[in-house]
């Protein structure tokens, strides 16, 4: 038996045996990407889009609920159909109004795209009807509200079929259960 202990103390001194069982041995988690990027919103009106208001750069109806644009330098990491979730501002005292704006923000697909002249940019689609009272009583829109919010993280959660637009969710709860992986969505 004192054999036996020399050789266990002889292999573990060693190093030998410092390789873990490959159950023992903790699995990789996969790489969610992630980007910082300033974040604005837009309204589906001439003024702040192309000659069709009603119809992103993908060919997507303009939903107020689900879509988003990306600067054209993020194309090919955030293609249409790239469902993301977005964190705030890292930095607490940037003067945004996210913390407003978060709750009718949710989950986004990219359908849209920026003019060219911004970069590292996402762009929510608000309602011409999401509206906040201020404290001095004046109406404001969503985006006006968000106003340019810098330092904001986005996650890529999903990814839908970009070439069929027609299919994407229409509602926070069609696109929520299709990121879960429940099957209500697109019924």
């Amino acid at each position: 038996m004192p054999i036996l202990g020399a050789l266990m103390g002889f292999f573990f001194l060693s190093g030998a045996m410092s390789v873990l069982p490959a159950q023992a041995q903790a699995p990789q988690a996969p790489s969610i990407p992630n980007y910082t990027v300033t974040l604005t919103a837009y309204n589906a009106v001439p003024e702040q889009t192309d000659n069709d208001p009603f119809v992103t750069a993908s060919g997507a109806y303009s939903n107020p609920e689900v879509v988003a644009a990306r600067s054209q330098d993020l194309a090919s990491e955030l293609p249409f159909g790239t469902i993301i979730e977005l964190d705030g501002p890292a930095n607490a005292h940037n003067p945004c109004g996210y913390r407003v704006v978060e709750p009718i923000i949710g989950y986004r697909i990219i359908a849209d795209t920026m003019n060219a002249r911004y970069t590292d940019r996402i762009d929510i689609l608000f309602s011409t009807e999401s509206n906040y009272i201020t404290a001095g009583g004046r109406t404001k829109n969503a985006g006006t509200v968000l106003g340019i919010c810098s330092g904001v993280t986005i996650r890529v959660v999903g990814h839908i079929d970009g070439t069929r637009p027609g299919k994407f969710p229409k509602t926070q709860k069609q696109l929520a259960a299709l990121v879960n992986g429940e099957d209500l969505a697109l019924k």
